[in-house]
């Protein structure tokens, strides 16, 4: 069965595109500035992990919580500075860059994702963006989509992002019924999303590890890796606000 995406979105195939972004070219780092950007959790780990911030400091001083396209949860945004730019962008670039968002890595790429696939259908497509501001479309070299997500370590932010599109989902049904915005469900879930240091201590305060049962190699890694504890965090969740999580309880 054949795809409806939104006019004018063709989803690339495994021909290659021209695109290429480096300080030679002259619209270098436009993009950083007055640039709308929604974060997502594993965007706040790495990027508070980069500036040796707690997730706390990070969220207060570089985030704005806003209303997406979830009714029922808030979206985080990036705040930029004073000039309307990336407070990471220095004269030089990124100065994260190698701890940069999603969004930052796939442009000039969009990701959508099909939940409901058919038998044998592809799952994820990749639509090519085209800004009048960027001039890397006009630059010669070629590159396919599995060799851009190679070259910007996409893999990882992908998969992360989406577990993460799988729990907003949840978030979108209203699991928190009854609790209104900011409810206690609805403070938990941010916390467990966007707060990983305070989740940890959540989680060792509560003794939650030894609530269930997990192969000890994964609770290892739980105690030791902030992205194996938030993908704890995610599963902990589904099990809290409904009936589908691969945890189990002793």
């Amino acid at each position: 069965m054949s795809k409806h995406f939104p006019p004018g979105m063709v989803p690339l195939g495994d021909e290659p595109f021209s695109f290429a972004c480096h300080q030679g070219v002259a619209c270098f780092t436009r993009c950083c500035k007055g640039v709308d950007m929604f974060l997502f959790p594993y965007d706040i780990l790495r990027l508070r992990r980069a500036l040796a911030m707690d997730s706390g400091t990070f969220i207060e001083k570089h985030t704005r919580l806003t209303k997406g396209e979830n009714p029922y949860f808030p979206a985080v945004m990036l705040q930029l500075d004073e000039r309307g730019w990336c407070p990471f962008l220095t004269e030089a670039g990124c100065s994260v860059y190698e701890d940069r968002p999603a969004a930052c890595r796939t442009y000039p790429l969009e990701r959508a994702v099909d939940r409901n696939p058919g038998p044998g259908e592809q799952t994820e497509f990749y639509f090519l963006t085209n800004h009048d501001y960027c001039l890397g479309h006009a630059e010669q070299t070629m590159i396919t989509i599995r060799q851009w997500v190679r070259s910007q370590r996409l893999d990882q932010f992908n998969t992360m992002n989406d577990l993460w599109a799988e729990l907003d989902t949840l978030f979108s049904t209203n699991p928190w019924k009854g609790e209104g915005a900011g409810g206690e469900k609805q403070r938990l879930a941010f916390m467990v999303c966007f707060d990983i240091d305070r989740f940890r201590e959540f989680v060792d305060h509560h003794d939650l590890l030894r609530q269930f049962r997990l192969r000890k190699e994964f609770k290892n890694r739980i105690q030791k890796q902030d992205e194996e504890l938030l993908k704890f965090g995610f599963e902990w969740l589904k099990m809290l606000l409904s009936t589908k999580s691969s945890l189990v309880r002793r």
